[in-house]
């Protein structure tokens, strides 16, 4: 710690001195006392944003390994093709689906049963009923509403709800009530006659209603009965797959080849298509090479906290031992997991590790193996004690997501540091405030004794010069 002096010049001046600058000179040299402080608190938050950087980059890794090991991730996707789609088309291979070739011909689409009337004019008032009748289902009839024309007819259809949709459909012909079954194939197959008996109830008040029988629908207008046509018949899909005849009220199958979907857009029992489900190599390959480069990421940074950066100071993790320690678990993590079916090693799925530590990826070894025994690969990544859980598990125990990681603890030793750090600055810098508060009362009174000297001492002269009588300027 320096010394501090205070230059007042001659004492009986009364010029005094500066009090501000000394005592702002004095305090400069109390806090030099928090130097030492200061810069070990600096340093360790330097030692946090590494570690902090280095936490976001494991966590990256582990999201990159997660694609991998995850048993509905990459390693599940399929791709899937059709020699003929125009026939069927396929739709989507999922993380059920086995790669392999399937056979399918199909021998007819599956259709939604429908009706129409004849055509009228849109604006034309309607009278009587329909009744309609879904599959096996009961048979409802719907009476025209009062003044109903088409479209309010076809809201009343709707209305209530017996599993059908109605609507108008109006050309240069006229306007037509459609009627299409929302339940496709066979079983949504409609029945719908001209008129029908709304059976007894009650109503609202529990009072009888009797029974009414409508007339068949009829243009009011003209008092014409207007006629019903069937559109298409319901009925159901007939495809053969793999030697297996299936029918499918749906054009849209599913359950015909695990974890496979596809769509049948025309029939022709000639001809028998040929479905392909492929493993997504080139998926998986993008998968690996992600890991590589988030694994080499991490290396790399590793490394830098090993040396000093381009001012020659050392980074701020230099000697610290988090640094190894994350080094060795990474190294063991590559050579350690059980090997499944036929895969024992990285090597074999082309990965090899580098002089600096970091990875290289070959991609044909990758698809060689992976078309060799897909499987294999599989379990090394996702069986339990393979090498992927196990990279999995090393990733977890360091990394700064997990409360009692070697990042999390490494964090909360600093923190730890820097809390009794910033408690002693604090306490320091209210120790200062109260001497800075003490010394400019006390230099203040000092400087005013000082500047008072001269009014002193002229008194002290007029004082001797009343008592001898002597006249500093007259003669003696």
């Amino acid at each position: 710690m320096g010394t501090v002096g205070i230059n007042f010049g001659s004492a009986t001046s009364g010029a005094g001195f500066d009090v501000s600058s000394t005592v702002s000179a004095i305090v400069a040299n109390l806090k030099a006392v928090e130097t030492p402080w200061q810069d070990q608190l600096t340093a360790l938050k330097a030692e946090d944003t590494a570690i902090t950087s280095i936490g976001s980059d494991l966590s990256a890794l582990s999201t990159s390994l997660q694609s991998l090991t995850d048993f509905q991730g990459v390693m599940a996707s399929k791709l899937g093709s059709s020699s003929d789609p125009n026939v069927l088309s396929l739709s989507s291979a999922g993380a059920t689906a086995v790669a392999g070739s399937h056979s399918v011909v199909v021998s007819r689409l599956a259709q939604t049963s429908s009706y129409y009337t004849d055509p009228i004019a849109g604006s034309e008032t309607l009278t009587g009923a329909l009744t309609i009748q879904v599959g096996s289902g009961a048979a409802t009839t719907i009476p025209v509403p009062a003044g109903a024309t088409l479209v309010s007819y076809a809201a009343a259809i709707n209305g209530a709800d017996i599993g059908v949709k109605a609507s108008v459909i109006t050309d240069s012909q006229g306007s037509r009530l459609s009627i299409v079954s929302q339940t496709s194939g066979a079983a949504g197959q409609l029945t719908i006659t001209n008129g029908g008996t709304v059976p007894a109830s009650t109503d609202a008040n529990g009072n009888p209603v009797p029974a009414t029988t409508y007339s068949a629908l009829t243009d009011a207008t003209s008092s014409s009965a207007i006629g019903l046509n069937q559109g298409l018949p319901g009925q159901d899909a007939l495809l053969n797959v793999d030697g297996v005849n299936i029918d499918s009220a749906s054009n849209t199958v599913s359950t015909a080849i695990p974890g496979v979907t596809f769509q049948l857009l025309s029939a022709d029992p000639t001809t028998t298509i040929q479905v392909q489900i492929a493993n997504n190599n080139t998926a998986v390959a993008s998968a690996f090479s992600s890991l590589v480069s988030a694994y080499n990421t991490v290396v790399k940074d590793l490394a830098t906290q090993e040396g000093k950066g381009a001012s020659g100071a050392p980074q701020p993790l230099y000697g610290n031992p988090i640094v190894s320690q994350l080094q060795s678990a990474l190294s063991l993590a590559l050579t350690s997991g059980a090997a499944s079916g036929g895969i024992n090693n990285l090597a074999q799925l082309g990965i090899s590790v580098n002089l600096d530590g970091t990875l290289s990826l070959s991609t044909s070894t990758l698809d060689s193996t992976l078309n060799a025994n897909y499987s294999g690969v599989v379990g090394f990544l996702q069986d339990a004690g393979g090498f992927g859980q196990n990279l999995k598990t090393t990733l977890d125990t360091l990394g700064n997501q997990n409360p009692v990681g070697a990042l999390t603890l490494a964090a909360a030793a600093n923190a730890a540091q820097e809390t009794t750090l910033t408690d002693s600055i604090t306490s320091q810098d209210k120790l200062i405030a109260t001497q800075q508060t003490n010394l400019t009362n006390e230099l203040n009174l000092a400087n005013h004794i000082l500047q008072a000297i001269p009014q002193q001492l002229s008194e002290i002269d007029q004082l001797y010069n009343a008592i001898t009588g002597y006249n500093p300027n007259g003669r003696g």
